[in-house]
């Protein structure tokens, strides 16, 4: 059973977060560029400084190490399995979750593409970013199906020290501990059908 030490460090560390999200989102706002629906307006000084700032492609080529060329079929070729990976999680999402009453992961709260806007990459650049992007907001989005999965299905920790756990980890129940695991597992159940 969690104690209401390990409960209240959590709520904390997750306030904390919050506050962090909050603040660089408010820091970088007003410094650079302005949000308009799905446009990314930056003020005319910084579009011109973003012009004067980008490399050519031509400049690119030469200047840029070639092992990254020389393997750029390697890494881009992992598209092939990430758009399979995306299809089926949004499928199993889609059928499942319903069934079991879990709210749905919003995908595009993860995969954020937006670096297209930026002025001082070159076309090559900017598919790279976008590449990355879609990358790491699929790893991310297809984590938070598989935990709220885990939270419906088995919320308990393991024995052994697990690094890189998710953020529905810490509030799990604890291993071996039977009587929590009757009488809560329905009300992790709940949870995950409140969220939104």
């Amino acid at each position: 059973m969690m104690n209401d030490k390990i409960r209240q460090l959590l709520d904390q560390i997750s306030t904390l977060e919050g506050e962090l999200k909050t603040a660089l989102h408010e820091q970088q706002i007003p410094m650079f560029f302005e949000i308009k629906g799905k446009r990314i307006e930056f003020e005319k000084s910084v579009r011109q400084t973003h012009r004067k700032l980008k490399r050519s492609f031509y400049r690119w080529l030469i200047t840029d190490r070639p092992q990254n060329l020389i393997t750029g079929p390697i890494i881009y070729s992992m598209f092939i399995p990430m758009m399979v990976l995306d299809i089926f999680v949004s499928f199993y999402q889609a059928t499942c979750f319903p069934i079991y009453g879990i709210a749905k992961v919003r995908r595009t709260e993860y995969i954020v593409l937006d670096r297209q806007h930026l002025g001082y990459l070159n076309f090559i650049e900017k598919f790279h970013c976008t590449y990355c992007g879609y990358g790491n907001g699929l790893i991310a989005y297809v984590a938070e199906i598989v935990a709220r999965t885990e939270q419906y299905f088995c919320p308990i920790k393991h024995a052994r020290k697990m690094l890189g756990t998710h953020s529905r980890y810490a509030h799990f129940l604890e291993y071996g501990d039977a009587e929590e695991y009757q009488a809560k597992l329905e009300e992790f159940r709940r949870q995950l059908g409140r969220e939104a």
